[in-house]
């Protein structure tokens, strides 16, 4: 927290590099404008500036964020969702973003996610071993019915 408050001019070039650095959200801007102490009244301009010179764009963030934890972490669409919407995406950018991921993509990975952590926990039943496979895809973000069929493929390939 900065002990003294900055000018508009100041905070709004700490915040295009904020910005320049990765893409941000809207509310992730926010957050940094109360951190640097800056005016309440100017908060808005500011935004509004780095809006107008394309520094801040919650689309590219959305796109970027959904593209980003599904290539690394392989998060389903359900946590995707949920973690933008802690972040105040719009639902209109939300949808956007989730569009970007592939469906056979996102199937093939989710196969070979439950495959993996299906033959991973081979020291259990068979019950408890589907249970704990289910519970890891769905707590991942994966849609319930899409997690079965998965799961359901899986062990008929074991058998």
């Amino acid at each position: 927290m900065y002990k003294k408050a900055l000018t508009p001019e100041q905070a709004l070039q700490k915040l295009r590099h904020y910005c320049a650095y990765q893409e941000r959200s809207h509310q992730e801007v926010r957050d940094k404008l109360r951190q640097l102490n800056c005016a309440r009244k100017e908060h808005d301009a500011i935004v509004s500036s780095l809006i107008e010179d394309d520094y801040l764009n919650e689309e590219r963030f959305a796109v970027a964020f959904a593209g980003g934890k599904w290539r690394a972490k392989h998060w389903g669409r359900h946590r995707i969702r949920y973690e933008l919407k802690l972040k105040r995406v719009s639902d209109y950018c939300i949808k956007k973003a989730l569009q970007q991921i592939e469906e056979e993509d996102y199937l093939a990975v989710l196969s070979r996610l439950a495959a993996e952590k299906y033959a991973s926990l081979s020291q259990y039943q068979y019950i408890v071993r589907y249970k704990k496979t289910t519970d890891y895809l769905i707590a991942k973000g994966f849609e319930p019915e899409l997690v079965r069929a998965a799961l359901n493929d899986s062990r008929s390939d074991t058998k």
